[in-house]
């Protein structure tokens, strides 16, 4: 029996539409545990090493009484941090994205820093929300690429053409076509992703289309899934 039976992973490609379901999810009552939020919040703790690995640049310093602490605030109180109102560090992810994006000697020295924090804490939030016996899902936009998460069993591809994923990235990221297909290619193939799906939810189309899609995803559990 595998260790978290109520969790599914929700995974795509950059552009695939994960965000999007997830909130689709959300609005249908389900918890979700979001990857990329957790990285962020451990991505800020860890300014300190930021600095001093990659270099000063990469790190902005705030006055956290300025601040209002959002999702920051909300992670170290889960994991029992005092918050202090002296000033705090943070990264500037665009800018330290655009070094490691460009050099994967550099994309390893971060993934080697951050992954284990973050999976840990994917980890406490799982046990939590299985301890509840209802469906949740885990939003891990690299699942496939990590090869970290192999406690979760179940995994649903949200799914657009290669063609698709690049026009999106350039619109909402301001890239180039070869910038843009550069960040799509850096992760496996979404063609791939599906074939190792349990379940496909296709974003090829509009949100219309999307919610659809989501529904029927939901319909093939409630009969697969024995949980």
């Amino acid at each position: 029996m595998p260790q978290f039976k109520h969790a599914i992973v929700i995974t795509g490609s950059i552009g695939s539409g994960k965000s999007a379901v997830c909130e689709l999810l959300r609005e249908r009552g389900f918890e979700i545990i979001d990857a990329d939020k957790i990285s962020h919040c451990v991505l800020d703790r860890c300014a300190a090493q930021v600095a001093e690995i990659f270099g000063a640049q990469y790190v902005v310093q705030k006055d956290a009484q300025a601040e209002n602490l959002g999702s920051h605030a909300e992670f170290n109180a889960r994991s029992g941090e005092e918050i202090s109102s002296a000033p705090y560090a943070s990264v500037d992810r665009k800018k330290l994205g655009e070094l490691v994006f460009k050099n994967p000697a550099e994309l390893a020295k971060l993934e080697a820093l951050l992954h284990p924090k973050i999976t840990a804490e994917i980890l406490s939030q799982a046990r939590a929300l299985e301890a509840k016996g209802r469906l949740y899902f885990v939003d891990i936009p690299l699942f496939f690429e990590g090869k970290r998460y192999d406690f979760f069993d179940k995994v649903a591809v949200v799914y657009a053409p290669k063609d698709t994923l690049i026009a999106r990235v350039m619109k909402r990221n301001g890239l180039d076509h070869a910038a843009a297909k550069h960040r799509v290619e850096l992760q496996t193939d979404i063609e791939q992703k599906r074939a190792m799906a349990d379940f496909v939810i296709d974003n090829s189309g509009d949100l219309e289309n999307l919610k659809n899609q989501t529904r029927k995803f939901l319909e093939k559990i409630s009969l697969n899934l024995h949980i």
